[in-house]
Order: structure tokens, then sequence, then C-alpha cells
């Protein structure tokens, strides 16, 4: 529990603040702030990691970067952390252009849950916003979902004058193939100009659009996962669509149940809260367990009420450096 009694069982761990992809929202124009590779954690801190995370009472495990599949360990992490007593979730967040090929061995490996970011279908508005081609996307969700997954879900980042136009075609994409789709609103997590009045475009207009084609029905009981998403089902479509709103959801943190772990080994009790507990400094002086389970109960002391878009936010550690 943390220190406003909410539960805290799922970390999301960034291995790579590598990306083969270049996101809007993600990552700054000629970003160049990468990380020099001894400054990741090794495979084998990782796993210490998740030992006394489990131990602590963490249940659920997000693999996440970057993109994590540039990560060439990926498989052996993800074997290792099964084998941890108290893991009982391990799932993946990815731009999915390599899951065509790795979407089977990640299953074998143990990896349950897959969320697919898919910001367009139009290959043009795909290659704008991350600068990749959605070909490759289109390919590793049709193999993820062959693959057996307990959950495969899309994520799209709501961008105004971008992407809104696409909103219809993938819900329609989200309905043929059976996946629950999740609308987001933009967050200030690159530059300080990248969340404006001009592009931002909230989930309930969203939902408004959504609402001249189709009746949007509540569905307070899905429980698709373990994020913020409020679920609505679209009568004519059978769509399952999930609306995340950061920012005018004025009660969104209220049910928060996770922490970050970035690439370089900093615990951030927030995404968005500049604060952060160094633990791959003890990791690499110690092999205590406990020393490490003092650092992470520091940090879940220390997890703040409310994250601080909505107070004029600067980010200084763009998204791609905290960790999906």
């Amino acid at each position: 529990m943390d220190s406003f009694g909410r539960k805290i069982d799922y970390l999301r761990i960034s291995i790579t603040d590598r990306c083969n992809e270049r996101c809007l929202y993600c990552m700054p124009e000629g970003y160049k702030g990468w990380e020099q590779t001894r400054d990741h954690l090794t495979a084998d801190e990782i796993i210490r990691v998740v030992h006394v995370a489990a131990d602590l009472g963490f249940r659920k495990f997000r693999l996440t970067g970057g993109e994590p599949l540039v990560r060439g360990d990926i498989l052996e992490i993800v074997r290792a952390m099964k084998q941890i007593s108290g893991v009982e979730v391990i799932g993946l967040s990815t731009n999915a252009t390599r899951l065509e090929k790795l979407a089977q061995p990640l299953r074998n490996a143990g990896v349950t849950a897959v969320n697919v970011s898919l910001d367009a279908l139009d290959p043009v508005i795909y290659k704008r916003v991350t600068g990749g081609e959605v070909h490759q996307v289109i390919a590793g969700i049709r193999v993820a979902v062959a693959a057996g997954f307990e959950r495969v879900k899309l994520n799209c980042v709501l961008m105004r004058g971008v992407n809104e136009q696409e909103i219809w075609p993938l819900v329609l994409f989200a309905a043929e193939h059976g996946l629950p789709l999740r609308l987001i609103e933009l967050m200030p997590l690159t530059r300080t100009d990248v969340l404006t009045e001009k592009n931002f475009y909230p989930v309930g207009e969203a939902m408004k659009l959504l609402q001249q084609r189709d009746e949007l029905i509540p569905q307070p009981d899905a429980k698709i996962g373990h994020g913020p998403a409020k679920y609505y089902s679209l009568k004519q479509t059978g769509a399952l669509v999930g609306f995340i709103g950061a920012l005018t959801n004025l009660h969104f943190c209220e049910g928060c149940n996770k922490m970050r772990l970035t690439s370089d080994g900093k615990i951030r009790p927030c995404l968005g809260d500049h604060g952060e507990v160094d633990l791959r400094t003890a990791l690499r002086e110690t092999t205590d367990a406990e020393r490490l389970r003092e650092i992470f109960l520091s940090a879940l002391r220390s997890k703040p009420l409310e994250h601080q878009f909505r107070e004029n936010y600067q980010p200084t550690r763009p998204m791609t450096a905290i960790g999906g």
C-alpha cells in the first residue's frame, strides 16, 4: 500500500531506451540522449529487481521500452521472470514491428498479454506519427492473435490534426479482429510544447465522434488488463473501446496501482512527476536484497497522490527514457 491507501502491485519495467520508431509523443525530434549500454540494467539485474518486487507483493509486470523487442535477450528475461514465485502476469508493450517473428517465442517463454501501439491504419499518417511502416505492425498483430496470448490490446494516442480521422477505421479494425482498442489522451512527455490546445484531442470528443456512428454502452465491470481505461461496447460494430483520459478525468489517479523502473535503473513512482529513486547503484554495490527492498519501499512512500500534467508540467526526460 502507498501513503494514500492504494494497492501498488504492478511494475512496468523498461528494458531499453532504444526504439526503431520515432513517435511524436514519445521521442523529441533529434533526440540524442541515449543511455550508454553499460548504464542499462543487465538481464541479471532486472531479474534481481523482479525477485524483490515479487517478494513485496508486486504481481503484475510489463516489459516496455523504448521498443523492448530491440533488446536481444528479451526471451531470456521473460523465461527467468516466469520462474519467480509471485509473478502472475508478464505483459509486453510494443510497436509490433518485430512481433511477427517473435510473437510465438514470447508466448512460449511466458508473456501472457501484449499491448500494441497503433495510432493509424493509413500508411501515410502512420509514418508521420511514428516514422515506421504500418504493414509490419498489422502483420505482427495477426501473428500475435494466432499465438494465443491471453490478451492483445491496441493503443492509440489521440492527436488533433494528426490522426482523429483514424479513430473510426481503428474501431472497425479492432472489431474485425476481436481486440480491445484503447484511445489515450496525449500527455506532455517529450517537449514542453508537445501538448497544446491546438493538438490536444480529449477522450470526451472521441466518444462524441463514435456516438455519431454507433451506440456506446458502458461496461463498468470490464476488467481488461490492469490499466485505468473506462470501457464501452459499440452496439452495431461489437467493438470494445477503452478511454484513458489522464488530463480530463480529474479522478484518474485515484486507482493508480503502478510504479516504473527505467532502463537505467531508476524507480519512478509516477509517470507525471519528476521524482525518481536510484536502484542501479545498490544493484551494483551489493547483493543484499534487504537494501533493495528498502529502496523500493522508499520509492513507494514517495509516490504522489496525483500526476502533475495539469500543472504546466515540464518534461525533463522523454517517454522513451522513462519507459512506456
